[in-house]
């Protein structure tokens, strides 16, 4: 029975909590996701370019040091 108070006064404790919390309005979420969406397609931009550099130096050097493979 001990355990069926302390769920009840967790959850009266939650709700407490949750009276707390200020949700955002649309105006900030719908910034924060034009945010979010443009700083993941410059890093998606930068890591495709990395990637080629980084490409382009390997196979440089299995040129240098195997040639005609």
């Amino acid at each position: 029975m001990a355990a069926v108070g302390r769920l009840g006064a967790f959850l009266g404790e939650v709700r407490t909590e949750m009276k707390k919390v200020t949700f955002p309005s649309r105006e900030e979420v719908v910034g924060t996701t034009g945010v979010v969406l443009i700083t993941s397609v410059i890093f998606a931009i930068f890591l495709w370019i990395a990637d080629l550099v980084i490409q382009r130096l390997y196979q440089g050097l299995i040129d240098l040091f195997l040639p005609g493979s």
